[in-house]
This record gives C-alpha cells, structure tokens and sequence, in this order.
C-alpha cells in the first residue's frame, strides 16, 4: 500500500530507509505516525508494516561514557 504521490518516491515499506518516507497523518498525544509509504512508526521506534508485519526498534543506542 504506497501512498505516496510525490515527485521522487519516498522508500517503499519494504526499504531499510522505509522510516524516511513523509508523514501522512501524525498522532503524538497517541505516540504513532502513519507514513506515505504505509508504514506506521511508534514513538518506541517500533513499526507496522503494511502487510501486518512488526519490526521491533532496531537501532543500536549508546550511554554516553
């Protein structure tokens, strides 16, 4: 399901950039934002694919020394 009608296509939801894709609609008080790509991002950095997959927060965080 892309959304996505701009002039240079934002990342598929298949992508590994598919997190850089525009904001079609932004829920904060609810902590999620649904992308042009389909692709629904958590504010846990957590994500839904369009085919009901999840992927869980994947980025690698460091504690300042």
């Amino acid at each position: 399901m892309n959304m996505c009608h701009h002039a240079t296509s934002c990342p598929p939801a298949e992508s590994d950039a598919r997190s850089l894709a525009a904001v079609v609609s932004s829920h904060p008080e609810q902590g999620w934002r649904l992308l042009c790509n389909g692709v629904v991002l958590f504010d846990d950095d957590g994500e839904l694919l369009p085919d009901g997959r999840s992927v869980a927060d994947h980025h690698t965080w460091l504690v300042p020394a």
